[in-house]
């Protein structure tokens, strides 16, 4: 069955462009032009993936990305201004699993969403039932793809998820941001933004650390990257 992405986008020209290339992909396609119409959809809908414009008629894309994180965890998508810093890393603050930004190439477009599919619903979604990783005070449950903080599931997305479970599996073991782009994002060398990374790891501590500016298991090595210690 083709997975289905909504895209929220006021522009019809820019929109429409998207739902030929992607359906030529073979994805099937909803189309909302405005952030309430873009929540409603994606709660009734319920698409695989979400591609969020930042501006829109009615709001943001940012306010929008927020509402959707307090209830969904399909990945989303936001498309931003070139070379907007600003833009880039809020939307990862709110929620976003990644960016690309404007002008965008389909290539790299479609690229990144195959990656965030797989991510969601691929490699993660058959793991032996059985299989469990628990450290502190934190189980990850690889069935459900959810983690535990004594026994409270603690809302990781599906990127946060697989980051997680990514460091889990090789606990003391140095990752560098490329690697993890290459390993989590599913991104070769010339795509993704290392500051991505950062994001992601600053939201797992506040999860799933005591103290999440004095982290006892998700550990920055200077000038290396980041490691789990049990």
């Amino acid at each position: 069955m083709a997975e289905r992405i909504l895209i929220v986008e006021d522009e019809r020209a820019v929109a429409r462009g998207l739902q030929y290339a992607l359906e030529r992909e073979g994805f099937q396609v909803l189309l909302a032009g405005t952030a309430r119409e873009g929540s409603a959809m994606a709660r009734e809908q319920m698409p695989d993936l979400i591609i969020l414009d930042i501006r829109l008629p009615d709001g943001n894309g940012f306010d929008l990305c927020r509402e959707l994180r307090r209830s969904l965890r399909q990945p989303i998508l936001m498309l931003t201004a070139c070379d907007d810093e600003v833009d880039r890393v809020l939307g990862l603050e709110l929620g976003a699993d990644d960016y690309v930004t404007k002008p965008y190439s389909l290539r790299e477009l479609i690229a990144r969403l195959r990656a965030l599919l797989r991510r969601a619903y691929g490699e993660l979604s058959r793991p032996n039932p059985s299989e469990r990783i628990v450290f502190g005070h934190i189980a990850l449950d690889l069935e459900a793809r959810r983690a535990y903080r004594d026994g409270k599931d603690v809302g990781l997305t599906a990127t946060e998820f697989k980051l997680l479970a990514h460091l889990a599996a090789h606990p003391g073991r140095i990752f560098s941001r490329q690697d993890l782009l290459q390993a989590v994002w599913g991104y070769p060398d010339y795509y993704g933004d290392e500051r991505t990374v950062d994001v992601h790891i600053r939201h797992l501590r506040e999860k799933v650390e005591d103290d999440p500016t004095n982290p006892m298991h998700l550990c920055t090595v200077r000038g290396l990257g980041y490691s789990l210690e049990l």
